[in-house]
């Protein structure tokens, strides 16, 4: 069951594609589900793959379950095409690579970030506006903070005695 809404925003993007592709192409972007069905099929059959694999991610809204349904849904999606006498030309292979995976690995990149900026409770009204940090903010990436240590030598750190030490 908690696979529903991750197909359902999956599939709503890939119909998504097939609207603006028929739109930019000057066709009737009514007839969406023409373009859409392979990679619709495609698409349900690269949930399924995702769920199925040994060493499968174990969420549909992790970033590997979607490079998985991305892969499989543009493969898939354009060998039905071929097998249905559609054509694939190497624009579209290319076009639709890329769009399909901004969007279907696009949205669980963005639910990630959220995820995390949740998980450390950061609010709308903590984020800075300025580039430069606070004189009181810590540096949070533990290779500046190393890069920082071995360039100034002068660097020091308080022993427990009180005393300084070089690091």
């Amino acid at each position: 069951m908690r696979y529903v809404p991750a197909v359902i925003l999956d599939a709503v993007f890939v119909l998504v594609f097939a609207v603006i592709g028929r739109a930019s192409h000057q066709e009737d972007p009514g007839g969406f589900l023409v373009t859409a069905w392979p990679f619709l099929v495609a698409l349900l059959l690269g949930h399924l793959v995702a769920a199925l694999l040994p060493a499968r991610p174990r969420r549909p809204w992790s970033l590997l379950w979607g490079v998985v349904v991305w892969v499989v849904t543009v493969v898939g999606g354009i060998l039905l095409r071929l097998v249905s006498g559609d054509t694939a030309q190497i624009a579209f292979v290319i076009v639709a690579t890329i769009t399909l995976g901004v969007l279907l690995v696009g949205w669980r990149a963005v639910a990630a970030f959220l995820r995390r900026r949740a998980a450390r409770g950061v609010d709308a009204d903590d984020v800075r506006t300025s580039a430069e940090p606070a004189e009181d903010d810590p540096i949070v990436d533990p290779m500046i903070a190393d890069a920082d240590a071995h360039e100034r030598p002068e660097a020091t750190h308080p022993d427990s005695d009180g005393t300084d030490r070089r690091p």
